[in-house]
C-alpha cells in the first residue's frame, strides 16, 4: 500500500539573495568537486562556492560524493590517497566545521569504490570521516559513513552506499524500510542516482525497481544524486529525483540537451508548512540562480521518465 505523503513540492527559484532564513529548514548539495585523478589542488571555483555556502548559513551541507580524485589503476599509494583528503579537508571540510555548519557526505566512486581492488580506498575514507561525524540526530550509524541516517527538524535523512552500478548491496533496501516506519518524510542522498540524467551515463545508475517501490512505500520524497556532473530536478511518481552539477572538473550534458551544465550548487528549502523549494546557485560568483525553464521539460531514458519539478501539477 502506497501511503500518503506527508509533505508537498514547490519548485522556485531565488532571483535575490536572502538575507536571513526563511525557512525551516536550510540544505545545500554539492557534488564531484574532484580533479585529475590523484590531485591534490582543487580549482579556485571550489574556494568561492564554500565561502558562498558559509554566508548563506545553511542548517546542513550535503555532499554526494567525488571528494577525491581515488579510483586508478595502478592503485594510487596510501601516502597519495591521504595527501587527497588532507587538501579536500583544508578546502572544505575545515571552513565547514569552522562555520559550525554539519557536513554529510556519502561516498563517491572516486572516494571509495566497492569495486574489487580498492578496498585500501575504502578503508582510508572510513578513517578520514570517522572523527568527523556531523553534529546531528543519528537514527542508524553502525556503517557511518556508508549507509546512516539521522533526523533534522522532522525530516529524516539517508546516505546510500552506492559506488557501483545496479542495486543497493547488503541490507540498505532493509534499514531503509526501517527507517519509513516513523512516518517522517525521508530525503534520500548518494553518488549513483537511480535513474539517468547525463549523456553517456545513462548506464551508470542503480536502475532498481524494487528500490523505487520501497521509496513509495517508505515515504521517500527526495532522492539527491551526483556522478552525472549535470542539474535536473526531475520528478516521478510522487518522488523528486535531483541530479546535481559537478563543482569540479567535467562538467556533462543532459540528455535531450545541447549545452554542458554549468558549475554549480544546489539549496534545498523546506518549509514550515510541509512543502520544500529547490534552487541551484551557478558559478563563478554562485549568486544567479539556473532557471529551471532552461532545462528539457523531461528527461527520456528506456528506465524511466523524470518530469521537470516546476512542470509537476
Amino acid at each position: 500500500m502506497i501511503r500518503k505523503r506527508s509533505i508537498t513540492v514547490a519548485a522556485f527559484v531565488w532571483t535575490v539573495v536572502l538575507a536571513c532564513k526563511a525557512a525551516a529548514l536550510d540544505v545545500i548539495v554539492i557534488s564531484d568537486l574532484n580533479g585529475s585523478y590523484g590531485s591534490v589542488k582543487y580549482d579556485a571555483r571550489i574556494e568561492k562556492a564554500i565561502k558562498r555556502i558559509i554566508e548563506i548559513d545553511p542548517d546542513l551541507v550535503i555532499s554526494t560524493g567525488d571528494m577525491v580524485a581515488g579510483q586508478r589503476i595502478p592503485n594510487l599509494s596510501d601516502k597519495q590517497v591521504r595527501e587527497m583528503w588532507k587538501a579536500f579537508h583544508k578546502a572544505v571540510s575545515d571552513p565547514l566545521e569552522a562555520a559550525g555548519i554539519p557536513f554529510a557526505v556519502t561516498p563517491g566512486n572516486h572516494d571509495a569504490s566497492a569495486y574489487r581492488g580498492f578496498e585500501r580506498e575504502r578503508k582510508i575514507y572510513a578513517e578520514e570521516w570517522g572523527p568527523r561525524k556531523p553534529d546531528v540526530d543519528f537514527l542508524m550509524s553502525d556503517d557511518y559513513p556508508f549507509f546512516y541516517a539521522f533526523e533534522m527538524q522532522g525530516v529524516t535523512f539517508a546516505s546510500l552506499d552506492a559506488t557501483t552500478l545496479g542495486p543497493l548491496s547488503g541490507d540498505q533496501q532493509d534499514e531503509l524500510e526501517q527507517l519509513g516506519a516513523n512516518g517522517d518524510p525521508i530525503v534520500t542522498f548518494s553518488h549513483l542516482p537511480l535513474w539517468p540524467f547525463a549523456i553517456q551515463r545513462e548506464r551508470e545508475i542503480i536502475g532498481d525497481p524494487t528500490l523505487e517501490k520501497i521509496y513509495l512505500q517508505s515515504g521517500v520524497v527526495l532522492h539527491l544524486s551526483g556522478h552525472h556532473h549535470a542539474f535536473y530536478p526531475g520528478w516521478k511518481d510522487g518522488v523528486a529525483y535531483v541530479s546535481q552539477a559537478c563543482l569540479g572538473g567535467g562538467p556533462r550534458r543532459l540528455i535531450g540537451d545541447r549545452a554542458r551544465s554549468p558549475h554549480s550548487f544546489t539549496h534545498v528549502t523546506f518549509q514550515p508548512n510541509g512543502e520544500f523549494g529547490i534552487a541551484v546557485y551557478r558559478g563563478p560568483a554562485f549568486e544567479r540562480s539556473v532557471d529551471f525553464k532552461s532545462l528539457p521539460k523531461e528527461i527520456k531514458s528506456p528506465n524511466a521518465v523524470l518530469k521537470r519539478l516546476d512542470l509537476v501539477k
